[in-house]
């Protein structure tokens, strides 16, 4: 079986064009066609449904397509692994990663990363739900949240540094805290189940229990209700940086640092061998978001 043309069907159906999928790999619109007949002829089967104005995949390209991307990822980890070519890596990158990170700065990165990874498509699920990896049928996975599962593999992305911060309003009606002892006296905007702030003061762990005046399971909600005075809050910085440059936030309590060391990481199946498409993402993050990452405000 030809490997071009494999290529080019994965291309067709992604672009559901065969004269734009034949141009991407330098091929003419005639010479395109002639490849996916051969594929079919090969195969005995009818892949496309061509007309003068579509193109679609039948049910049997539909089940092939899988099967072929696997062909070809499986190609290029082999290229790769010895040094062999330049290949530019290809096919469908499955990602799952937190949904308020991912609409902030997941999305905007992968528009470039498209732009410079043209034969890669990408399917992203974006959850606060921590999903089991394998059972999802995902290559990668971006999280902020602590690592659990010893069979998983992470590569560190970026710091994910998080203050408590406060709306100028606020500290104007209630007062700047100076202890930790004054934060029980504060009202305070929580993530559910974590009304309890570890904090680092003389080297020591301090739990101070707080008065949440509202809860929810939302980052950006959370931010926001502190935006609008309604308490103190504990947020990433990637999540509050422009807040903070605007002055619509401000840190709070900046000599007590969180009791916690927190990263954003890729994480990928150990079980796996790291497809190209895989290691190009994660090496294209950790340049993008940089070091320190962009939103440090420090």
């Amino acid at each position: 079986m030809n490997i071009e043309h494999l290529k080019l069907f994965v291309r067709v159906a992604s672009t559901l064009n065969i004269s734009s999928a034949g141009h991407e790999l330098g091929l003419s619109a005639a010479v395109s066609s002639a490849h996916i007949n051969k594929l079919e002829q090969e195969l005995g089967i009818r892949l496309l449904h061509r007309t003068t104005r579509n193109v679609s995949l039948t049910e049997e390209g539909k089940v092939f397509l899988p099967h072929a991307e696997e062909v070809l990822v499986g190609i290029e980890a082999a290229k790769a692994s010895v040094g062999v070519g330049n290949a530019s890596p290809m096919g469908t990158l499955r990602i799952t990663a937190p949904a308020s990170f991912g609409r902030q700065h997941l999305v905007p990165a992968l528009a470039e990363f498209l732009k410079r990874y043209p034969l890669i498509n990408i399917d992203l699920s974006m959850s606060d739900t921590i999903v089991d990896m394998v059972e999802g049928g995902f290559d990668i996975a971006i999280r902020n949240a602590e690592l659990k599962d010893s069979s998983l593999i992470a590569s560190k992305l970026a710091v994910d540094k998080r203050i408590i911060c406060a709306a100028p309003s606020y500290i104007e009606e209630f007062g700047m805290p100076k202890t930790l002892e004054d934060l029980k006296t504060h009202n305070c905007v929580n993530l559910r189940s974590f009304d309890t702030w570890a904090l680092k003061s003389e080297g020591k762990t301090v739990n101070i229990k707080t008065h949440s005046k509202l809860r929810t399971d939302n980052g950006e909600a959370m931010r926001d209700a502190s935006v609008q005075g309604l308490g103190l809050s504990i947020n990433s910085t990637w999540n509050v940086y422009k807040h903070l440059n605007s002055g619509e936030l401000v840190k709070v309590l900046e000599d007590y640092p969180l009791a916690s060391d927190t990263a954003i990481w890729a994480v990928y199946p150990s079980s796996r061998l790291l497809a190209p498409k895989v290691r190009v993402l994660i090496d294209f993050l950790k340049d993008w978001y940089g070091t320190p990452p962009y939103w440090d405000t420090e």
